[in-house]
């Protein structure tokens, strides 16, 4: 089955994406929050629609809901590889949630470590489960967004438990390799430690790259819950359906009795709509992975022609550049875009507190407002 990915017009986006375009002014060109200008899948939208016409508003059944696990792991199998038992798949209501969730109740007590810069809300992951947060940075400088494993190894050595690791990342735009990901599980194995694996973008691998869960290498079944969900990959984040994977009875126990009030709230309408995106999206994502690598592509071309000093990540995934406009000499160039030049980006210090000069900036619209974006943003950094 073909498919293909529209473009909402402004009145669309507006009235669809609340959050994205219903926060800024009418006169501002939004590029910030993790939301695409693209239609929704059909097959979503019928799937919605199904279940409001029959009153299926009502609450969701319990989080081993069989329907989300077999969808979610046909999916699993199809798209990476990965082999799922259907069983230990429960629902959650977003993934930050889950990642709460998985904090509270399965991992032990101890730091936290977070990649840094990292997605932002997660920023307040350590304080809010009662941890210490332990930054592990990657140098703004370097050639390659890469997770330092003698840092690594160094934040377990000093009150450490737990590594928060997105992957792919957010907002590097990395995909880690099961290289990678074995070096990730060698430290954490050698001193006693958990793993959350946040792997929301996991659809959104581009270019034909793998992405390995972090669950599908070896070793890793004891000491690793993974988040995921078909919110970013699909655009339904509103529908509040995320998934909690695990290959432990242990972890799936303790995650599966939680008290209702540590995970409820998820919706009914995004289970229907998640099982949908698992079971009949395929064709559309394939379609946006190719729009999305092209807008990518642009974007480069574009920031060669308007910003030539600026960098910008390789973007292996997702639909999130960040960039480096530290050239431009500029603390906060989200602020003097959105003040001069009525673009919103999100601020690199959202990410890494105490970084400046970097952006994030979603590029996941049509060309013609990407190319506007650009245009905006350099004239709003390279003006005196």
């Amino acid at each position: 089955m073909s498919a293909e990915i529209r473009d909402l017009t402004d009145a669309e986006a507006r009235a669809a994406l609340v959050c994205k375009w219903g926060e800024v002014p009418d006169d501002v060109l939004p590029a910030w929050v993790a939301e695409m200008d693209y239609a929704v899948a059909e097959p979503i939208i019928e799937a919605v629609q199904r279940a409001v016409a029959i009153g299926m508003t009502g609450y969701p059944r319990p989080a081993d809901s069989p329907g989300l696990g077999t969808a979610y792991a046909g999916w699993a199998d199809r798209r990476f590889g990965h082999a799922v038992d259907a069983g230990r798949v429960l629902a959650t209501a977003d993934v930050t949630a889950g990642v709460r969730l998985a904090l509270d109740v399965a991992a032990p007590s101890g730091g936290l470590v977070f990649p840094v810069p990292g997605y932002s809300p997660q920023l307040a992951m350590a304080e809010i489960t009662g941890r210490r947060r332990h930054d592990l940075v990657v140098d703004p400088d370097a050639e390659r967004a890469e997770l330092d494993l003698d840092q690594l190894a160094h934040h377990f050595e000093n009150g450490a438990r737990v590594l928060l690791l997105t992957q792919p990342h957010n907002p590097w735009g990395r995909v880690f390799t099961r290289a990678e990901l074995e070096g990730v599980r060698d430290v954490v194995l050698r001193h006693g430690g958990f793993v959350v694996s946040d792997e929301i973008h996991a659809p959104l691998v581009l270019d034909g790259r793998e992405h390995v869960p972090y669950l599908s290498v070896e070793g890793t079944a004891d000491h690793t819950v993974a988040v995921v969900a078909a919110s970013k990959g699909f655009n339904i984040a509103g529908l509040k359906c995320a998934q909690l994977v695990t290959g432990s009875r242990r972890l799936h126990t303790a995650l599966a009795e939680a008290p209702m009030a540590r995970n409820d709230s998820w919706s009914t309408i995004g289970v229907e709509a998640s099982i949908a995106a698992y079971t009949h999206g395929d064709a559309w994502l394939d379609a946006l992975l190719v729009r999305l690598a092209a807008q990518r592509d642009l974007l480069g071309s574009l920031l060669a022609e308007h910003l030539p000093l600026a960098r910008m990540r390789p973007v292996e995934a997702t639909y999130l550049a960040w960039l480096d406009l530290r050239a431009y000499g500029h603390d906060d160039p989200a602020a003097v875009a959105l003040e001069r030049q009525r673009v919103k980006l999100a601020a690199g210090h959202d990410y890494q507190p105490g970084l400046d000069g970097h952006v994030r900036l979603n590029f996941a619209t049509s060309p013609a407002r990407l190319t506007a974006i650009l245009e905006r943003l350099a004239a709003a950094v390279t003006s005196p």
